[in-house]
Formats: C-alpha cells, sequence, structure tokens
C-alpha cells in the first residue's frame, strides 16, 4: 500500500510547507511517533482496535503527542491517521514524508563509502562535488569500507559514482577481458 503511505505522506507535507514549520523539526516528530507506534505492539493494537473508543484514542494520541512534545499539527496528522485507520502505516509514511520534503527542498541523501576517515576539508570538497554533480544540497553520511582499497564510493538516489582504487581495478579488467 505504498500509494496510502504516499498520499498521507504528501498531505502532511502540504501542511508543514504551507505553513512554514521547520522540515527537520516535522520530520523528527513524525518519526520519533512512528518508531514509538511500531516498536509498541500493545499501543499499536490499541489505536487500531475498533472496540476502543474513538475519544479515548484521540485522548492517548494526545497524551502521547504531549509526552514527546510533538506539535498540534503533528497530533491532528496522527488523529487523522487513527481515524482512517491507517496508523499501521505510519512508518511507510514517516519515510516517504521524510523523501517528500526533501525533493520539495533539492536535497539529495548521500551514502560516502572509503577506506579511511575522511578529513573535514576533504568532505567539505567531495560534498561540493557532489552538489554540482546533483544540482542538489547534500546531506551526506559516512562510513568506512576497507574493501575500497582507496577512493571513495558516493550513492545518491539509485545512482552510485565509484571512485575507488576497487572500482578502477574492476573496469581495467572488464576493459581487458573485451579486448
Amino acid at each position: 500500500m505504498a500509494s496510502v503511505a504516499g498520499r498521507y505522506a504528501r498531505a502532511y507535507a502540504d501542511v508543514v510547507s504551507d505553513r512554514r514549520i521547520d522540515s527537520a523539526k516535522a520530520t523528527q516528530e513524525l518519526e520519533t511517533i512512528a518508531e514509538l507506534v511500531s516498536s509498541s505492539p500493545d499501543l499499536r493494537n490499541v489505536l487500531e482496535n475498533p472496540a476502543v473508543p474513538h475519544k479515548q484514542k484521540l485522548s492517548l494520541v494526545g497524551a502521547i503527542i504531549g509526552a514527546t512534545g510533538g506539535s498540534k499539527i503533528l497530533q491532528n496528522f496522527i488523529s487523522v491517521l487513527v481515524e482512517q485507520r491507517r496508523i499501521g502505516y505510519i512508518r511507510e509514511i514517516a519515510g516517504q514524508f521524510k523523501q517528500e520534503l526533501d525533493e520539495r527542498l533539492g536535497i539529495a541523501e548521500a551514502r560516502i563509502s572509503s577506506v579511511r576517515d575522511l578529513t573535514p576539508e576533504e568532505k567539505q570538497l567531495l560534498e561540493k562535488q557532489i552538489s554540482a554533480v546533483t544540482g542538489k544540497a547534500i546531506r551526506p553520511s559516512y562510513s568506512r569500507n576497507p574493501e575500497l582499497l582507496g577512493g571513495v564510493v558516493v550513492r545518491v538516489g539509485s545512482s552510485i559514482y565509484d571512485g575507488s582504487v576497487r572500482g578502477q581495478l574492476q573496469r581495467i579488467r572488464q576493459q581487458i577481458a573485451s579486448s
């Protein structure tokens, strides 16, 4: 039911954008509630159970939002999910909501792997180059991969930019094999 999650994610993104709410805060609040609901089968059962009175569900949602420091907008959104019996999709909705906001703001997530930790100067230069190639602002996440031998591998969406020594050796091997 990706279309259901996408529809609710777009609707919440519309509200967040229209009201000029801080997107990072809205994303964090929704992810917090998604994690809470997903990790607690008892909570999910109460919110999904048609035998539990609607008023009690809304009171519970209000208490949870209050305890986590969530906004009134988030409380209204979660209440709609409960009313429409879509709270079970909250994990997917949160993921698609983040993607939707990133797309609207022109932000791309870049997963960068290197054989060693990069210096701050190397990170800054690499992020600038990735931004120039993608035409988007970059939200990088770095990891180490000793199998690379040297260089970096960058994943932005479904695109992979392989500047690793291992990748270069594989390309050379393919060229020799095809000759």
